[in-house]
C-alpha cells in the first residue's frame, strides 16, 4: 500500500493551492484520510481529518479557509487550501487508515509529503 501526494508548491500569501493523495495497493477499505503538516522546526500537526461517510474534522488555524474531500471510488483524499498565509509554509503529508486484503485490521499509512511554500 502507498499514498502519493501531489499538489505542492510555491504561492503568494492569499493564494490558493488544492494536494491531492492517491491510495493505491492491495487495499480492501480506507477508514479515515487526512492531511498534516509539519513547518520546520515544529512537530507535526493535524490540519484536517475525513471520515469515510465524509465526517470532517479541522485544525482551528485552518477552519474557513480550507477544504477537504474524498472520492472513495478512487482512494483520494484532497485537501483544498484557500487565503494561504505564510503560516502555513510546511511540508504537508497525507495519512490514511486502511486495511489490506487478507488482514483484520486497520492500519496507519502516511505519503511522503509534499512542500507548500508562501510568500509574502
Amino acid at each position: 500500500v502507498q499514498l502519493q501526494a501531489s499538489g505542492g508548491g510555491l504561492v503568494q500569501a492569499g493564494g490558493s493551492l488544492r494536494l491531492s493523495c492517491v491510495a493505491s495497493g492491495s487495499i480492501l477499505s480506507i477508514n479515515h484520510m487526512g492531511w498534516y503538516r509539519q513547518a520546520p522546526g515544529k512537530q507535526r500537526e493535524l490540519v484536517a481529518i475525513i471520515g469515510r461517510s465524509g465526517s470532517t474534522n479541522y485544525a482551528d488555524s485552518v477552519k474557513g479557509r480550507f477544504t477537504i474531500s474524498r472520492d472513495n471510488a478512487k482512494n483520494t483524499v484532497y485537501l483544498q487550501m484557500n487565503s494561504l498565509n505564510v503560516a502555513d509554509t510546511a511540508v504537508y503529508y497525507c495519512n490514511a487508515g486502511i486495511r489490506r486484503v487478507g488482514s483484520s485490521y486497520t492500519m496507519d499509512y502516511w505519503g511522503e509529503g509534499t512542500q507548500v511554500t508562501v510568500s509574502s
